[in-house]
């Protein structure tokens, strides 16, 4: 039986693998300071997990945490691009310093390896790469600070391979959904979980384009390479499905035909983040694959009408 701490355990992604490793029979060590309110997540495996509250900035207990410990997943970070501006140091502070602390204290446990999340954020806008895919071996051309967090905790990462030896693996989430997301790019799920509840979406453009990964199939992701007994490369595109916000609301209005689903303005394309992504390394490498967009978007309806003690959507 293997021990693995996941910092941010409190967070959309971290919860999430939390609840997959305890089905595997394995024990979960938790990290959180809940700078982002998410305690809820915890509820009910609260009492299946060592639980630590403590913030990532405190290097002694992360190391501390770390003792005793197989694995890491490190997942902790302020993900709100808008919250980086209004708070630049303390992102950086916890985005970057958290990070280091992470792989020190890591490399002093003597773990076996660090899986880490960094984010597609770091490829930029697509018009970077115009209509193809963008790889992990492509120039990162992220702008916003969060991406070059991002961007200087893969060169960390390396950095720490190199010089130590450790086993370190990055994964670049794309944009992360399901039923209870919160932070970060929400659009995407307002469009499901508001239409669910009978609520009007309201949103800027029709035409922006996101690359959607269901959160469980995000955690099967991060579970596969860190599972693996030596994963080839030290990144991974998580890849997705490509979708326009619009072409979302339809396949929302196909379940929900009554669903309020508005939009400002038609346009949107040409401000997306990159929404091409190749994601091959993974499916070959750890046979990943992903369920369809319909059935995902059913999924996370029924999620919520479940919650709201609604009516449950049959498949169309």
């Amino acid at each position: 039986m293997a021990t693995y701490l996941i910092t941010g355990i409190a967070g959309f992604i971290g919860s999430s693998l939390a609840r997959a490793i305890l089905a595997q029979g394995d024990k979960v060590r938790g990290i959180d300071n809940f700078s982002t309110g998410q305690r809820a997540n915890l509820e009910e495996i609260l009492s299946r997990i060592e639980f630590r509250e403590a913030d990532l900035l405190d290097l002694d207990a992360v190391k501390h945490a770390c003792q005793g410990v197989d694995y890491v997943l490190h997942q902790a970070a302020i993900p709100s691009v808008p919250k980086s501006v209004l708070d630049p140091l303390g992102s950086n502070q916890a985005n970057v310093d958290g990070t280091v602390h992470v792989l020190i204290a890591a490399r002093d446990a003597k773990v076996k390896r660090v899986v880490y999340a960094s984010s597609v954020a770091v490829s930029g806008q697509q018009s970077n790469f115009g209509d193809r895919l963008a790889t992990e071996d492509d120039p990162t051309y992220g702008t916003s600070q969060y991406a070059m967090h991002k961007i200087f905790n893969e060169f960390q990462a390396k950095k720490y391979i190199k010089n130590y030896g450790m086993s370190i693996t990055g994964v670049r989430p794309a944009n992360v959904t399901g039923p209870d997301k919160l932070r970060g790019s929400t659009d995407h799920v307002q469009i499901m979980t508001e239409a669910a509840r009978g609520k009007p979406v309201h949103l800027p453009k029709k035409g922006l384009m996101r690359l959607l990964v269901h959160v469980e199939d995000m955690a099967e992701v991060f579970a596969r390479v860190l599972l693996a007994d030596a994963p080839r490369h030290d990144l991974y595109n998580s890849g997705g499905i490509p979708v326009s916000l619009g072409e979302l609301a339809d396949i929302v209005r196909g379940f929900l035909p009554d669903a309020q689903i508005t939009f400002a303005q038609e346009g949107g394309r040409e401000d997306s983040g990159n929404y091409l992504v190749d994601n091959s390394r993974l499916a070959t490498e750890f046979g990943i694959e992903y369920p369809g967009l319909h059935t995902r978007v059913l999924e996370v309806i029924n999620d919520v009408r479940r919650q709201e003690g609604l009516p449950l959507v049959p498949p169309a």
